[in-house]
């Protein structure tokens, strides 16, 4: 089966932006700006994660600049449109991630949660840097040929040793076709070559009749 698994620890900033308590609400517009991130974690300590202030966390100061009725559903917004530092802006407890957790497991989190940009912490909630989406969109920078290899050898020579199967990959579109006895092994080797990083999408045909993959 594929072996390539990348962790968060091999594709995240290790090198992390971060704030403290303190920090101003404009201190913060400033990091986000001059570091082009969407979100900062906030640390106390020796560097232990408390939270995250993210634009989101921001918005409501202008959303609420005008004097008009909040409504209940609003009332959490409204509170943050009159917090000047990060120990009252942030969302908390932060959702974070572990270092050795896949990219699978972090994009699953990111989506769960709707947020953008995740710290990463070791067991006792130290940061360790942040993994964002385009981080995790790493993998798809995978060239074509180290696809094919991958494939042919942790995949094809696996489920379907012997078989005379011709296949390629382009911009990580993988394309199979050929003689297929046993057609039980269709979604056995649509699901593991869909499990390779870096690959995009799966099309099959085997003996002139489209398999669905």
């Amino acid at each position: 089966m594929p072996a390539s698994q990348s962790t968060v620890s091999d594709l995240m900033t290790h090198t992390a932006i971060a704030i403290g308590r303190e920090a101003s609400y404009k201190e913060i517009v400033e990091l986000l700006h001059e570091w082009k991130v969407s979100a900062v974690p906030v640390l106390e300590g020796e560097g232990r994660v408390v939270g995250v202030v993210s634009e989101a966390d921001l918005l409501p100061k202008e959303e609420f600049r005008r004097e008009e009725p909040v409504l209940p559903d609003q009332l959490d917004e409204a509170s943050k449109a009159g917090a000047v530092l990060a120990e009252d802006l942030m969302s908390s407890p932060a959702v974070t991630v572990h270092a050795d957790a896949t990219a699978a497991e972090a994009a699953r989190i990111m989506a769960r949660k709707g947020v953008k940009r995740l710290p990463v912490v070791n067991e006792v909630g130290m940061l360790e840097g942040v993994v964002s989406r385009s981080d995790l969109l790493k993998v798809f920078l995978r060239p074509d040929e180290e696809l094919e290899e991958e494939i042919r050898q942790a995949v094809l020579a696996e489920l379907a040793p012997g078989a005379r199967l011709d296949f390629f990959v382009q911009d990580g579109v993988v394309a199979l076709r050929g003689p297929l006895r046993d057609r039980a092994l269709v979604p056995l080797l649509a699901r593991a070559i869909r499990s390779v990083e870096g690959v995009v999408d799966v099309r099959m045909e085997f003996d002139g009749a489209v398999s669905p993959a």
